[in-house]
C-alpha cells in the first residue's frame, strides 16, 4: 500500500492545513475512539487479527481487505445476510440466457462523493481489472481478475445509463454469483480515469465511507455514507481495529473496548462464555484449511505417493479436536460440506504412519527429505492456531523421516510470498466468494493454463498461470470435469461432475486436507441485528447498538 503509513481520505485531507497535521489528527482521533469504552452507541468497533494491506478491492485476494471494502462498495448483485442466496444490490433485475446477460441498474444509487452510479462505471471497473489494453488498467490487479470476470466476459456494453448487456465467452453457470464477489464491486469511472489512489482512499456506493486510515496502528475508521441508497447504516461510525493475538482481542472484547471480534481462538472461547457481557456466536462456515504442496518448486511433491504419504502421516483429527478444540471438522476434499459439490462418500485420510512410510519407500524416498513450511502468524477462521498447526505437522512428519522447517510470516508478507510461488509448502485456506463449488475446484486447483503433456503440474512462471493454485497442480482429468461443470446448468448434473472431481482430488492429494471450520465470533450483549455471514459481508450496516 502506497503512502506514508498514516494516509487519510481525501475528505479529511481537504479539511486540514497540511499533511503533517493530517497524520497527527488521524492517529489521535482513532486512538481516542479506541480508548474511550464509553463513546456511546454511535461507534461500532470490530476487532480482527490482521490489518488490510490495501483498500483496493481489485488489488488483493485477502478476506481482511473484503471485510472493509464490503462496507464501502456495492456490487451489481449481493448476498442475503447469513445466507448463500443472491439478492439485488446496484442491479435490481437481471436475466441470463446462455451466453447473454442483461442487468438493470437502480437509478437512486450514488457514490459517496454524490455522483450517480451508471452502467459506464461497471464497464470502467471491468476494464481496469482485466483489460490490459485499457489506458487505466491496474498493474496491481489481483489473481481474482480472470476467474471472476476476465475469463468469462467477451464483451460488455451500456444501453443508456442503467442497462448493462454482457456477452460471455461460453455458458458459465456461476456468473451471476461472481458478480456478487467482493472483487467485482463497482468503482467510479471518473476516479478510475483521474488516477484515484484506490489503495489508500475510497469512493464507493456502499453504506459507509472512508474517514481515516491509520496503517501504522492497524486501524480504519469509516463513517455513515449519507448518499447510500439502502437501509442503514445504524451506527454513525465503524472502526476496524487490528489486535493480532487471540487473547488480546478477547480481553479487549470483555473489557468493552470492542463490540465484535472475529477469528476467536479455541483457547479463548471459554473466557468469552464465562463473561456476563459477551457471548459466543457461531454458524456453519463455507471454507477450507489445508496445506499445499508446491510441485513447481519441490520435486518430491510431484509424486502422488509422496503426497499421499504425507497426508497419512499428519494427524488432522488431532489438529481439529485438540488444537482447534472441535470448532471445525476434518476435511477430505476441496469443497466444504455446505455446498452441493461436496462428495459425501469420501473420508479423511487416516493417521497411519506405517502406510505413510510404506508409500515413501515405494516412491524412493524411504530415507525422507526436507522442506520449508510457510505459514501465517495471525489466526484465521479456517486456521485459528497456525503456529500450533505447523508444529503438529513438523512433529508428525519427523516420525517418517521428513524434516520440516517452519517459515512463519505476517499475513500480508505471507500472501505475497506464496503468490509468487516461493514456498515449498504452505498452510493455506479459503473462504468462499460466491457459494458455488467452482470457487473451490476451479479457483484453487485449476491452473487455468494447459496441462503439460506427460505431467500433472505446471511451472509457476507459465504465462497466465493461476497463482491461487498454490500447489501448481494440473491434472487433466480433474480440469476437464471442472470445465464441464461450469457449462452445465442442471444442478444435479453439476454435482455429479464435482463428485468425480472430488474423488480425483482426494486420491491425488495436491493438498493435505485439514479442516472445515465453523464461523466463530465474540459479540457484546449491546449488539443487535448482527448476523454471521459465511459469504459476503460482514453486513455491519445492519447492526444496532443499545
Amino acid at each position: 500500500m502506497s503512502g506514508n503509513g498514516n494516509q487519510v481520505s481525501r475528505r479529511s485531507f481537504l479539511k486540514s492545513a497540511g499533511s503533517a497535521t493530517v497524520v497527527a489528527t488521524a492517529a489521535t482521533s482513532i486512538s481516542g475512539c479506541l480508548g474511550d469504552s464509553g463513546n456511546g452507541s454511535g461507534t461500532l468497533r470490530y476487532g480482527r487479527s490482521s490489518h488490510s494491506e490495501t483498500l483496493d478491492p481489485q488489488g488483493a485476494t485477502s478476506g481482511e481487505v473484503a471485510k472493509v471494502t464490503n462496507q464501502i462498495y456495492d456490487g451489481l448483485i449481493g448476498f442475503e445476510p447469513g445466507e448463500a442466496a443472491i439478492t439485488e444490490s446496484l442491479a435490481t433485475d437481471w436475466s441470463m440466457d446462455g451466453e447473454e446477460v442483461t442487468l438493470e441498474l437502480r437509478e437512486d444509487a450514488q457514490f459517496d462523493d454524490g455522483t450517480d452510479v451508471t452502467a459506464d462505471d461497471f464497464i470502467a471497473t471491468y476494464r481496469r481489472f482485466v483489460d490490459e489494453d485499457y489506458e487505466h488498467y491496474s498493474d496491481e490487479a489481483s489473481a481474482y481478475g480472470p476467474f471472476t470476470l476476465g475469463s468469462w466476459i467477451d464483451s460488455v456494453s451500456a444501453d443508456g445509463d442503467y442497462t448493462l448487456n454482457i456477452t460471455l465467452t461460453q455458458p458459465y453457470t456461476p456468473f451471476l454469483r461472481n458478480l456478487a464477489m467482493f472483487a467485482a464491486v463497482v468503482l467510479p469511472k471518473d476516479d478510475i480515469e483521474d488516477g484515484f489512489d484506490f489503495a489508500s482512499d475510497a469512493n464507493g456506493a456502499g453504506p459507509f465511507q472512508l474517514e481515516e486510515l491509520d496503517d501504522s496502528n492497524g486501524r480504519i475508521l469509516l463513517t455513515s455514507n449519507d448518499n447510500y441508497w439502502g437501509d442503514g447504516p445504524n451506527v454513525d461510525e465503524l472502526l476496524f481495529i487490528e489486535k493480532g493475538q487471540n487473547s488480546t482481542r478477547t480481553q479487549a472484547l470483555i473489557e468493552g473496548e470492542l463490540e465484535i471480534i472475529d477469528n476467536l481462538g479455541p483457547d479463548n472461547i471459554g473466557t468469552v462464555e464465562d463473561s456476563d457481557d459477551v457471548e459466543v456466536q457461531s454458524g456453519q462456515g463455507i471454507n477450507i484449511g489445508y496445506m499445499s504442496f508446491n510441485q513447481s518448486r519441490v520435486e518430491e511433491f510431484r509424486d502422488p505417493k509422496v503426497r499421499q504419504a504425507i497426508s497419512y502421516a499428519i494427524d488432522t483429527e488431532s489438529i481439529v479436536n485438540e488444537v482447534y478444540s472441535g470448532i471445525a471438522e476434518q476435511a477430505d476434499q476441496p469443497c466444504p460440506p455446505a455446498l452441493f459439490g461436496h462428495n459425501d462418500d469420501l473420508s479423511p485420510y487416516a493417521y497411519d504412519t506405517d502406510e505413510a512410510q510404506s508409500l515413501l519407500e515405494e516412491a524412493g524416498y524411504g530415507d525422507g527429505f526436507s522442506f520449508d513450511l510457510t505459514t501465517f502468524r495471525n489466526a484465521r477462521g479456517y486456521n485459528p492456531a497456525p503456529g500450533s498447526t505447523a508444529e503438529t505437522i513438523r512433529t508428525n512428519l519427523s516420525e517418517i523421516g521428513i524434516d520440516v522447517t517452519i517459515d512463519e510470516r505476517q499475513f500480508s508478507d505471507y500472501l505475497t510470498y506464496t503468490s509468487e510461488g516461493k514456498h515449498d509448502a504452505s498452510l493455506a485456506g479459503w473462504y468462499t466468494d460466491n457459494a458455488d463449488p467452482d470457487n473451490f475446484y476451479y479457483v484453487l486447483l485449476h491452473p487455468q493454463v494447459d496441462s503439460p503433456d506427460g505431467q500433472d503440474w505446471v511451472d509457476w512462471s507459465t504465462e497466465d498461470y493461476n497463482t491461487s493454485n498454490r500447489s501448481a497442480w494440473a491434472n487433466q482429468e480433474f480440469m476437464d470435469l471442472v470445465e464441464d461443470a461450469q457449462r452445465t446448468e442442471d444442478q444435479e448434473e453439476r454435482a455429479d461432475l464435482y463428485h468425480e472431481a472430488a474423488q480425483i482430488a482426494h486420491d491425488e492429494a495436491p493438498w493435505v486436507y485439514i479442516d472445515y471450520a465453523d464461523e466463530i465470533r465474540g459479540v457484546r450483549n449491546n449488539v443487535n441485528n448482527y448476523t454471521i455471514s459465511a459469504i459476503g459481508g460482514p453486513h455491519l450496516h445492519l447492526v444496532e447498538l443499545e
